[in-house]
């Protein structure tokens, strides 16, 4: 299987897995400011979406979208980082899954332009927040998204989570977030991933 990833984006909770579930996996570096592999070639010759993660499988079936790569490389390995396929454990997992990508992930979103005014900045902010305010009351009662098992879903919020510290989003308000990713980030498959992708010595 082959990664294309771009350090600390979404790609990192793929790779996080990979890295959890010991999966032999190559990794590609993608410049998403240019869109260019490390030899200068197009990316969007490889993935027309222009972003990352994409899996390519040996098979070369390509799959994108973080949260199904992610769950894709949990079953590789039945039962470890994510519940049974049709079990109703599963489902709530594909629920959170959703509920990071789309209110969380693409919350995002308008962070990333310099161009976003400072009051659309400040609304967003404020909507992130009423997302983060759910995942602290789950996260206040469990050490993990559901519940004492460390899952897919995790790594994809640790990655979101961190995006905070680049747009200057103070987490002070949810110490059971702040708590969820110093331990997170204190798992060695994580350290791992991080050193893997130059984000830590």
């Amino acid at each position: 299987m082959k990664l294309y990833y771009t350090p600390g984006a979404c790609s990192q909770a793929p790779h996080i897995a990979a890295h959890e579930l010991g999966l032999p996996i190559d990794v590609v570096k993608v410049d998403l400011t240019k869109h260019t592999l490390a030899d200068g070639s197009d990316y969007y010759r490889v993935n027309p979406k222009g972003y990352v993660p994409l899996l390519v499988l040996d098979d070369g079936t390509t799959l994108s979208e973080a949260s199904v790569i992610v769950q894709y490389l949990a079953d590789q390995k039945p039962g470890t980082l994510a519940p049974a396929f049709g079990t109703p454990a599963r489902w709530k997992m594909m629920e959170l899954l959703t509920f990071l990508a789309t209110e969380v992930h693409k919350g995002f979103g308008p962070l990333w332009s310099p161009q976003t005014p400072a009051e659309v900045r400040a609304a967003v902010i404020a909507r992130l927040g009423t997302r983060f305010e759910l995942l602290a009351q789950t996260l206040a009662k469990q050490p993990f998204l559901t519940g004492d098992a460390f899952t897919v879903a995790d790594a994809y919020l640790f990655v979101l989570l961190n995006w905070t510290k680049l747009h200057k989003v103070d987490l002070g308000r949810w110490p059971a977030l702040t708590e969820f990713q110093a331990r997170v980030a204190a798992r060695p498959a994580v350290q791992a991933t991080l050193k893997a992708e130059g984000l830590m010595k």
